[in-house]
């Protein structure tokens, strides 16, 4: 199946090249006949009619002009038709599906009239008049007009199938970039959404942290006992703030109920590896260096679910005997994060995601100005490789 759309395709993708070989194809078939019977007018005359079946698709109306002009001299000078005359509803045909209209109607004017020039040549004898000559002449006349119209009608209609695939084609395209807008808005304007709601918790429950926090340290002064109070609603305050954060964070992933367990870090890379060896993954770990300095919590965490996402990626996409190899390099500047598979590719099915998955890993790794890079590995497999540096954006 593979094979026969890739056939399709490059056949639709190299209209000459096709042209070109069924015209060899055709030079094969016919040339050496007159040219062992001793003929090479003849031959010569049926090379000019097929030669430009070559440009019939890509240079249709030149194609058409060629052979009508071979057409018109072999009938100025009596010349026997040929075999090469098949050109004629061939080109009638590429002309009537790939030319422009105007030069469609005028190939079906020239088929009409060429039909009868060639019935009054060829196919009526002086000796025969009357009735017979008549009928034997009207006869040629309309069969040569049904080929004609028969050529031009299949050619016309290959050219409405023509026309509705491209705007089908185009309607698809217009489409996907307007879904795409459509998405790019839709996260913005949920981003806008949260942010504002983040803004309005963050910014009330600061107000009365500092609020509680300036009158505490004035009053400690005179009485203790309301600077412990002052504490217990500063608390209070900070921990219901940190409760509609995470209530927000929560509806941004996929999780029916948000976690309230501590965020994982590099100390829970333990944990993690093992989890993915007892799903059935063929892993390897390796970590190298010496951190100049500890990481941020926040980046710390970003490098906890850059390596999460990545094996859960080979788990999913890369096959069932595919074997990972992971790594954490501490480099002067930072840390370097790599997974790399010999499977199918471990991203395969990411780009259609819903946001997450390589997308997800590139948002969280620009926030700290950091670098991801993905893509199929020189041996085979996939490779994904991120840097997260040590200063914090």
């Amino acid at each position: 199946m593979d094979k026969r759309h890739a056939l399709y395709s490059w056949v639709r993708n190299n209209p000459f090249k096709v042209d070109l070989i069924a015209t060899g194809l055709l030079f094969l078939a016919f040339g050496p006949v007159y040219l062992l019977a001793d003929r090479p007018l003849l031959f010569l005359l049926s090379c000019s009619l097929l030669v430009p079946l070559a440009w019939r698709r890509i240079r249709p109306v030149a194609a058409a002009g060629a052979i009508v002009v071979v057409c018109l001299v072999q009938w100025a000078f009596a010349v026997e038709p040929v075999v090469g005359q098949l050109a004629v509803p061939l080109v009638i045909y590429a002309v009537a599906a790939y030319g422009p209209a105007w030069a469609s109607r005028s190939v079906l004017a020239l088929g009409v009239v060429g039909g009868v020039l060639l019935t009054t040549r060829y196919f009526t004898s002086p000796s025969e008049s009357g009735i017979l000559g008549l009928s034997i002449g009207v006869l040629y006349t309309v069969l040569i007009w049904m080929l004609v119209v028969v050529s031009w009608t299949l050619g016309d209609l290959t050219r409405v199938r023509r026309l509705q695939l491209q705007a089908l084609e185009d309607r698809t395209r217009r489409l996907e970039i307007e879904q795409h807008q459509e998405r790019l808005l839709a996260a913005a304007d949920e981003r806008s959404h949260i942010a504002r709601e983040m803004h309005d918790i963050v910014a009330h429950s600061l107000s009365v942290i500092i609020t509680q926090a300036d009158g505490g340290r004035y009053a400690a002064a005179s009485d203790p006992r309301i600077a412990t109070e002052t504490l217990k609603t500063i608390a209070s305050a900070g921990r219901s703030s940190l409760k509609e954060m995470r209530r927000l964070l929560g509806v941004l992933r996929s999780d029916e109920q948000a976690s309230t367990r501590p965020l994982p870090g590099l100390a829970d890379l333990d944990e993690l590896l093992l989890g993915f060896r007892a799903a059935g993954l063929p892993l390897r770990f390796e970590q190298s260096g010496t951190p100049r300095r500890n990481l941020p919590s926040g980046a710390e965490l970003t490098a906890y679910r850059v390596l999460q996402e990545a094996l859960t990626n080979v788990l999913k996409h890369a096959g069932s005997q595919a074997k990972a190899n992971a790594s954490m390099q501490w480099q002067s500047s930072g840390l370097r994060l790599e997974v790399t598979d010999d499977g199918h590719g471990a991203a395969a099915d990411t780009a259609t995601g819903d946001g997450n998955g390589l997308h997800g890993m590139g948002e969280r790794i620009s926030l700290y100005d950091g670098s991801l890079e993905a893509g199929p590995a020189a041996g085979g497999g996939f490779r994904v490789s991120a840097f997260i540096p040590y200063t914090e954006a």
